[in-house]
């Protein structure tokens, strides 16, 4: 069986930040050699949300954000 773990880590401007991170994940994938499965990516010690992008894009327009 493959695995793979890798730990990240980001810091955002602000107290409030989004960070894309689909390629990171979709790079480390590719690197681990699985072909099919599952993908955990765990948030540790902070509040994470996971929404749809282009729900996202759409509340960081309405902010200004975008």
């Amino acid at each position: 069986m493959k695995s793979l773990t890798e730990r990240l880590w980001f810091e955002v401007p602000g107290r409030r930040g989004f960070v894309n991170i689909t390629s990171t994940v979709e790079d480390l994938v590719k690197k681990s050699g699985v072909k099919e499965g599952l993908c955990l990516v765990n948030a540790m010690h902070i509040t994470p949300c996971v929404a749809h992008l282009p729900f996202l894009r759409k509340m960081a327009h309405s902010k200004g954000l975008a």
